[in-house]
């Protein structure tokens, strides 16, 4: 008999996010509807019980206190069991310590999947990875349930939280300002303003005659925005 490959689909950037309803570990989930109004990272992992996996939830966990304050939450996703999850959680609570993380305790929910609904839902099952594990993927969702940012990996890497960290920093200033944010941005490091609408507009800005604006072409300009104005700005909001 010939194996069956998982059909799978792939929510675009700009496209409301999948809804569904499920079992957490912190109770059931209406997913988004109940988390309007606040930014989302829904992110799977392949099982529970795998040393990836647990050196990113000790890390997700840790760093979930910086995320809560850009107004985001944490919601993760395995094609495990509810009392896997549990176990697996307890776990890492009681027994992993792990550069310099310890009794850490995951208060985000974690969803339980055993059909794989939504994992197929959201293309997180990869028939080039597994057919039966949810590969790491990331979806950053807005406040209004839409999807504005998708990272994949695959089983054998673990995650940049630091990037997605910065992603969902960047994100936010770029709605926030009404601007692009360049490689390797941070709070604080130039943007990019939109390309000037009109060639009067674009030669004062090449002439450096509008204010705090500096052209490299008239394609690529950029401006300073100071660190404590984006941090407030973006922070629980």
């Amino acid at each position: 008999m010939e194996n069956q490959t998982v059909t799978t689909t792939l929510p675009r950037i700009g496209e409301k996010a999948p809804a569904f309803k499920a079992v957490t570990t912190q109770g059931p989930i209406d997913f988004p509807k109940q988390y309007e109004g606040s930014w989302v990272i829904l992110f799977s992992h392949p099982a529970d019980f795998t040393p990836v996996c647990t050196s990113e939830f000790m890390t997700f966990a840790t760093l979930e206190p910086k995320f809560d304050e850009l107004n985001c939450k944490l919601v993760g996703l395995s094609v495990d069991g509810l009392y896997s999850h549990i176990a697996w959680l307890r776990t890492i609570k009681e027994k992993i310590a792990y550069k310099g993380m310890k009794d850490v305790e995951v208060k985000f929910p974690l969803i339980e999947d055993i059909t794989m609904d939504v994992a197929k839902a959201y293309g997180m099952i990869q028939p080039g990875e597994s057919n039966t594990k949810a590969v790491r993927a990331v979806f950053i969702i807005d406040p209004k349930g839409i999807i504005r940012a998708m990272i994949y990996y695959p089983l054998s890497m673990g995650r940049n939280f630091d990037e997605l960290l910065r992603a969902v920093q960047a994100l936010k200033a770029a709605d926030e300002f009404s601007v692009a944010t360049p490689a390797d941005w941070r709070p604080g490091d130039d943007v990019i303003v939109p390309t000037a609408g009109s060639c009067g507009v674009a030669k004062d800005r090449m002439d450096g005659k509008e204010a705090g604006v500096t052209c490299h072409d008239w394609f690529f300009c950029t401006k300073k925005i100071d660190k404590d104005a984006v941090l407030k700005a973006i922070v629980r909001k």
